[in-house]
């Protein structure tokens, strides 16, 4: 069974500053981290509604580099940054 992601919730983590969402693989949960400069210039600082709105439009994308990563290896979690988008 591949990495799949049927529940379309993210939530925006502040310690981390970046976007929380999780993919499943069969039963296991997998969780991810976006980091915020990954969506937007976080240069004038991080705005909650902004980065997931960002997150949002940018969702059929971020999933394909989230299965890209997951590809690598298995870890507990995931963080995807501005790198993996390149």
């Amino acid at each position: 069974m591949g990495l799949d992601f049927p529940n379309k919730a993210r939530s925006y983590d502040r310690s981390r500053r970046c976007v929380r969402f999780l993919g499943y693989d069969g039963l296991f949960e997998v969780p991810f981290f976006l980091q915020a400069d990954a969506l937007v210039s976080t240069r004038g600082g991080v705005v909650e509604a902004e980065l997931l709105d960002a997150f949002d439009a940018a969702r059929v994308r971020v999933y394909d580099v989230a299965q890209k990563v997951y590809a690598r290896g298995r870890q507990t979690g995931y963080v995807l940054t501005a790198k993996d988008f390149r």
